[in-house]
Formats: structure tokens, C-alpha cells, sequence
């Protein structure tokens, strides 16, 4: 696979917060998901990318070009999801395209149509009269009408009813479809990535902690679960986190092998993302 978006050395600094010196990159063909609580650094890092905030350092490649050099050709092919409303909300859906559809030289008018008419958006209907869920898959529908190659999202689920998010789930699965699609997913809601993202990209405090295919991050970290006097100096180094009760203990471990050998009758189970999250984050004492 060929990356489609490199960042190196990305830098922003803030009076209270520091994106300290970020270093990544998007395969072609791929759902990367971009993890970490709030105020972590993912939605600093996507607006650096755009452009909307002024990086203070760093390189940001599209298809191998520099971004800033060639901005309006290669934002050409970027699709933009934002949690943030960036609708007049007096207009009509027809209306806020006309403003938006201009800016795009490959514009689809026919597959922004099919898109209005999949997601039950009315062409008439004010802004201010549609639910989140709507105005998301307006956003997607918005998005996607240009045909790009890269479907950039901050934050697209925030809010939503577990139903529209299952539902936005399935439309980036019908999107990466087709060839050469990539999608950029930034969130705080773990369990919406578990079913979709192909790789994983946890942020913390303005810095990348990891960055792994997602079904290797599940299968080499396990959820352990056994007595405290298995506890001791030999087997503590051998977890991530761990939390101890006075029942026992739960833990996260990268080293099942060496926990299966030296502790006997635990109980070793496979973690989710938020937990394996939670416990590189989270220090010591986390809610698993």
C-alpha cells in the first residue's frame, strides 16, 4: 500500500497545549482511526492538515506533494466531515450547497442528488430544522459529492444515537468500495472503529503513542484477570496498567506468552480498543 497523506515533525503550540513534533501517515485503501480523549491534539492535528490553523513546523504531504504548495488541486480530492457547524442555518439544504459546490472543480451535482435522496434529505428543508443525524449525512453528502480520494472526519459520531452511527458506519464501508479510497477517522467513541478502521493511531497530550494495524493491536495485547497474589515484582513489569481490588486484579498486557507461562489459572481475554486505549493513557488506575 502507498501512502496517501504523510506528517512529519507537525508542531503547534498553544499557551495551555503543545502538538509536539507529530510524526504519521495514511495508507491508500485504508480506514485509519484517530483516537484520544478530548482535548488530546486530534482535532488541532486535522485542522493543521487543512489548513485552517497555522502549523507552526512541519511537512504535510498529499499524494507525495507538499499540501501548501499545490492547496487547491489537492484539496480538490479531500472530502471534510467536522463536528463543529459550519451551516448558515437559515438556508436551505439547496442554498449551503450553491455555497460549498463552487469550491470544487469536480463537482457531481447527479451524485449529490442520489446522495440527498439515500439519506431522506429534502432539497427545501432549512438547516435549522435538521437533527444532528441529518446534518452529519448532509456533511457526508456535502463530502463526498466531489468524488475524493481522502474522507478526512473529526468527531463525525459525537452526539449521535447509535443507530446513525451504526448507519455511518456502513456508508464509510460503501465508500472505501471503490478503489483507492482512504478515510481519516478522528474520535473519542472507541467502539464506533471496532467494526470499520483497518489501523489505529492513539494521540495523548499532543504526542502519537502508538500507531498499529488494529487487528494486531487486539491480538498481541490482552485483558487479564486473576488473583492478587499472583501479583509480584517478577510479574507487575508484565502489564501495561493494571488495576488491583481486594478480589483481584485486571489488567493490560503486549506480553501474553510471558503471562500464561508465569502466571498460572489468570484468566486472559481479548481487550477492546478503549480499554487498550485507556490503559496506555490512563496510568494505573483505569475503568476496565
Amino acid at each position: 500500500m502507498n501512502p496517501i497523506l504523510e506528517v512529519k515533525g507537525l508542531t503547534k503550540e498553544y499557551p495551555s497545549f503543545c502538538l509536539n513534533h507529530i510524526d504519521f501517515s495514511l495508507q491508500e485503501g485504508c480506514i485509519t482511526g484517530f483516537i484520544g480523549v478530548n482535548g488530546s491534539g486530534k482535532t488541532t492535528t486535522i485542522k493543521s492538515i487543512l489548513g485552517l490553523i497555522l502549523k507552526d513546523a512541519g511537512s504535510i504531504k498529499f499524494m507525495g506533494k507538499e499540501l501548501t504548495e499545490k492547496e487547491r488541486e489537492l484539496k480538490n480530492r479531500i472530502g471534510i466531515v467536522l463536528d463543529e457547524g459550519y451551516f448558515y442555518e437559515e438556508m436551505t439544504i439547496r442554498e449551503m450547497k450553491s455555497v460549498i459546490a463552487p469550491a470544487y472543480s469536480n463537482w457531481d451535482e447527479s451524485a449529490f442528488i442520489n446522495y440527498l435522496n439515500h439519506f431522506n434529505l429534502k432539497r427545501n428543508q432549512k438547516i435549522s430544522t435538521l437533527s444532528k443525524g441529518m446534518r452529519m449525512k448532509y456533511a457526508i453528502a456535502l463530502a463526498l459529492s466531489h468524488h475524493p480520494d481522502l474522507l478526512i472526519m473529526d468527531e463525525p459520531t459525537s452526539g449521535l444515537d447509535p443507530l446513525v452511527r451504526s448507519e455511518l458506519m456502513d456508508i464509510l464501508l460503501d465508500f472505501m468500495g471503490k478503489k483507492g479510497k482512504s478515510v481519516f477517522f478522528s474520535t473519542h467513541i472507541t467502539s464506533d472503529l471496532e467494526k470499520v478502521a483497518d489501523v489505529l493511531i492513539l494521540i495523548d497530550k499532543g504526542n502519537i503513542v502508538f500507531h498499529e494495524d488494529k487487528d494486531v493491536l487486539l491480538d498481541t495485547h490482552g485483558l487479564v484477570k486473576g488473583d492478587r497474589s499472583l501479583l509480584n515484582e517478577h510479574t507487575r513489569p508484565l502489564f501495561v496498567s493494571l488495576r488491583e481490588t481486594n478480589y483481584g486484579f485486571t489488567g493490560i498486557t503486549k506480553q501474553k506468552p510471558a503471562i500464561r507461562e508465569q502466571m498460572k489459572n489468570v484468566l486472559v481475554e481479548r481487550p477492546s480498543i478503549e480499554q487498550i486505549m485507556l490503559a496506555y493513557i490512563g496510568g494505573n488506575h483505569y475503568d476496565i
